[in-house]
């Protein structure tokens, strides 16, 4: 079978061979990195959350993990670390103006630069497609380069003016060690976190569990004075009363002025004598 017309078959077409391993392009997996969701491999669009790993997310797309955790993801070991909306920061990102987009090619005829990044560092111009270090600020949300970071070295936010620390610089898209050092940061942290939420619990329930008793002192006869302290209490009991009792009868004043203000009233009424007869006048009289 075959070799029709003096065709001549190499071993490779014949004999099948072991399959080679398929080699993944490091620079095409970095510009994946850093232009598609971690979650739902989709192309990043505004707004561009990350986490305190570093890694970069559609917004809508951790909204929805959230809301819908028991949905079953390709992606969802990738954001098991995250509790709630607080996990997570909005960059602040620079656009590149030279980025055309997809609106460049749209027919597919022309040559498109994978290493063109949509985003830049606002300092040193540098493109953010994977070649270079990028951090953010937690406080602010903003991203720089490493390189302008150590070129430039302040305590003060380049783009908004903020105050940061060392400690709130965060490495987007790093290396293995660098993301497991950023875990046990995060780990050490939700671990004080909650550490000081049971010390106020603690301190709250103790001073609500207090009670409010007053302890019997004993007197100089031995004697204690719980005999001493109910005399004061009847005394007050008593004060009680007699105050609720004015202040009734000082209520019952009050209304009855209120109420001699009107026609209605007994003391606005006239008896028989201080009424007089009415007296018609009629200009006939002649």
């Amino acid at each position: 079978m075959g070799c029709d017309g003096g065709t001549i078959p190499k071993r490779h077409e014949l004999v099948k061979g072991p399959k080679k391993v398929e080699k993944v392009d490091k620079n095409a997996a970095l510009a994946a990195r850093w232009k598609y969701c971690a979650l739902s491999t989709e192309k990043l669009r505004r707004p561009i959350v990350t986490c305190d790993l570093g890694r970069l997310y559609n917004k809508d797309a951790v909204i929805e993990f959230l809301l819908d955790k028991s949905a079953d993801r390709p992606n969802s070991e990738v954001v098991s670390h995250l509790r709630g909306i607080k996990d997570i920061k909005e960059l602040n990102l620079t656009d590149n103006p030279a980025w055309e987009g997809e609106r460049r090619n749209t027919k597919g005829d022309r040559y498109e630069d994978m290493h063109c990044a949509m985003f830049i560092c606002p300092v040193v111009g540098l493109e953010m497609n994977g070649k270079h270090r990028f951090c953010f600020l937690r406080t602010c949300g903003c991203v720089f380069s490493d390189r302008a970071l150590k070129e430039v070295k302040t305590e003060i936010c380049h783009k908004c003016g903020d105050p940061f620390k060392e400690e709130d610089l965060v490495v987007l898209n790093g290396t293995k060690e660098e993301v497991e050092k950023l875990r046990e940061i995060m780990e050490e942290k939700r671990a004080k976190a909650k550490a000081t939420k049971k010390s106020k619990k603690s301190k709250f329930s103790e001073t609500v569990s207090k009670p409010s008793e007053s302890k019997a002192v004993p007197g100089p006869s031995g004697s204690s004075s719980s005999s001493k302290v109910v005399k004061p209490l009847a005394e007050s009991g008593s004060l009680a009363e007699s105050g609720s009792k004015r202040s009734i009868q000082s209520m019952e004043e009050k209304s009855e002025t209120y109420k001699s203000l009107f026609t209605s009233h007994s003391s606005a009424k006239r008896t028989k004598a201080q009424t007089s007869n009415w007296v018609t006048h009629t200009p006939y009289h002649f």
